[in-house]
C-alpha cells in the first residue's frame, strides 16, 4: 500500500468490510437502551447521542466518498444520512446503515484512485479509515457504559499501523501535528503480544521538517536506536496512541526519555 506500512499491513480488503460491519453493529448494540446523555468521558464534552451521531454520519460520509470516488477534497458534507428525530433512535439508525456499507464497499475497486486526506491515495483507505474510526469509537462507548472492552489483537495492529502511517497528514483537523519536530530522535511503538502470528514494531522518527513512520530494517541490518519506547498490548498501544490511555499506566513498558513521549503525545491528540 503505502511505502511506510509495516509487514503485514494493511490487511485484505475484504477483511475491512466484514469488521466494520461488526464492530458497527457491536456499537450499536452497547448504545442502544441507554441514556442518550450519559457521558462518554474518553471524548470530552460528548454524550453517547452525540457518539453514535457521529459514528453513523461518518460512515455515510465516507460511503458518499467512495460511490463517487472523488479525485480532490470535497467542500461540503451535504449529504442524506437520513438522522432520526429522537436521539433513542440512533442505535437503530447506526445499525440500519450496516447494509449500505456493506453494499458500498462491495461495490467498490479498492485499487480505484481517489483523493484521501492521508497517505494512500486509493478507495482502500476509506475500508480502512472507517474500521479504525468505528473500532476506537466502539471502545468508547464499551467504557462509557461501565463495560471491558477487548480488541482483536491482529486488528488493533493494523490500527496502530494505519494511525501512524497517516498521522503526518493529519494536519487539517489536528493542527497541532504540523508542530512535532525534533533533531532526528526515534521513538519505537512495541508490540507484546502476537498479532498476525508475530510481533510488531514501529518507529517513527521526529525531524527538523516535521516526523515520519520509518519503513523496517532491512533484514541483517540493525534498526535505528531509539530515544524513547513505548511496549504494550496491541489494543493498549491502539487506546495509548488515541489517547484513551497513558503510557505511565502499569499495562506499558516505558524506557528511554519520557520528555520525548510528553512531546509526542501533546502534539498528536487525535
Amino acid at each position: 500500500m503505502g511505502t511506510t506500512s509495516r509487514a503485514g499491513h494493511p490487511l485484505p480488503y475484504d477483511t475491512y468490510r466484514q469488521a466494520i460491519e461488526r464492530e458497527t453493529l457491536r456499537f450499536a448494540e452497547v448504545v442502544k437502551g441507554v441514556d442518550p446523555g450519559t457521558p462518554v468521558p474518553s471524548c470530552p464534552d460528548w454524550t453517547l447521542a452525540e457518539l453514535a451521531r457521529h459514528v453513523g454520519s461518518l460512515q455515510r460520509w465516507f460511503c458518499a466518498l467512495l460511490t463517487r470516488l472523488v479525485q480532490e477534497p470535497p467542500r461540503t458534507r451535504d449529504v442524506a444520512y437520513g438522522l432520526p428525530e429522537h436521539a433513542e433512535e440512533y442505535a437503530d439508525w447506526v445499525a440500519a446503515g450496516v447494509a449500505g456499507v456493506g453494499e458500498v464497499l462491495r461495490a467498490a475497486d479498492p485499487q480505484a484512485a481517489m483523493w484521501a486526506w492521508g497517505e494512500d491515495q486509493h478507495a482502500r483507505f476509506w475500508a480502512r479509515r472507517m474500521l479504525c474510526e468505528t473500532l476506537v469509537h466502539r471502545v468508547d462507548a464499551e467504557r462509557a457504559v461501565g463495560r471491558e472492552a477487548e480488541i482483536d489483537p491482529v486488528l488493533a495492529a493494523d490500527c496502530v499501523d494505519e494511525f501512524l502511517v497517516n498521522l503526518p497528514h493529519a494536519g487539517l483537523f489536528a493542527p497541532a501535528v504540523t508542530k512535532l519536530h525534533g533533531d532526528g530522535e526515534v521513538i519505537a511503538f512495541r508490540c507484546a503480544d502476537l498479532a498476525g502470528g508475530s510481533g510488531e514494531e514501529w518507529r517513527v522518527r521526529l525531524d527538523l521538517d516535521g516526523f515520519r513512520l520509518l519503513p523496517p530494517a532491512a533484514a541483517g541490518s540493525a534498526p535505528a536506536e531509539a530515544r524513547a519506547a513505548v511496549r504494550g498490548r496491541a489494543e493498549d498501544l491502539l487506546l495509548l496512541l488515541y489517547g484513551r490511555r497513558s503510557y505511565q499506566e502499569a499495562a506499558f513498558d516505558v524506557s528511554g526519555e519520557t520528555v520525548v513521549l510528553d512531546r509526542w503525545f501533546a502534539h498528536t491528540a487525535f
